[in-house]
């Protein structure tokens, strides 16, 4: 911890909530990658391609890239959340947290059941019927929450910069001034 004008701050804290704003971030440009390039340009594929490359999809993404940029925002930004209860910003890292987390939930109950009944067999026009609305719906409202929850941890991190910064710069004057208190 350090002490700055009498505001005690973790550098770990301010990392993790660092972390947290970065995978939040890859998180939701995952998603935005799909809603705008991935499912659109198979949008034009016939129903066998279209559900063979989503089942290739599905299988190749659970990799080990992803799966911890995927799982670990989701404990950095409860971890910023829970470092940050008493510091300056937290309702945005809180409200970066929660989103985040509502997101995964999306991921998890919307986005997975579907790529689970893509992967089962069955005809191409009815497995793809059944899996395309519904799963580009959930993957818009992941995405959005993503941004939102990359956006509240950024604006979390400034208001601990800014206080951070303005604490620091107090003790700066205090020491200039010859017999001010320290």
């Amino acid at each position: 911890m350090a002490d700055i004008n009498g505001v005690r701050r973790s550098r770990t804290a301010g990392g993790v909530l660092v972390a947290a704003t970065v995978a939040t971030g890859l998180m939701a440009g995952t998603f935005y990658v799909f809603a705008c390039a991935v499912m659109p340009a198979l949008a034009r594929s016939d129903d066998r391609v279209y559900v063979d490359v989503m089942r290739d999809i599905n299988e190749v993404i659970e990799n080990a890239v992803f799966l911890p940029v995927f799982l670990g925002a989701l404990v950095l930004a409860g971890l910023a959340g829970w470092q940050s209860r008493r510091a300056p910003g937290r309702w945005w890292v809180w409200a970066g947290a929660t989103a985040y987390a509502l997101a995964f939930l999306v991921t998890v109950a919307g986005n997975v059941p579907l790529n689970d009944a893509l992967a089962r067999p069955g005809d191409p026009a009815a497995l793809r019927e059944r899996f395309e609305d519904p799963w580009l719906a959930w993957n818009a409202v992941r995405a959005a929450l993503s941004t939102l929850a990359t956006g509240c941890l950024a604006a979390g991190a400034a208001a601990r910069v800014r206080t951070m910064s303005w604490a620091a710069s107090g003790a700066v004057r205090r020491e200039a001034v010859p017999g001010s208190p320290r």
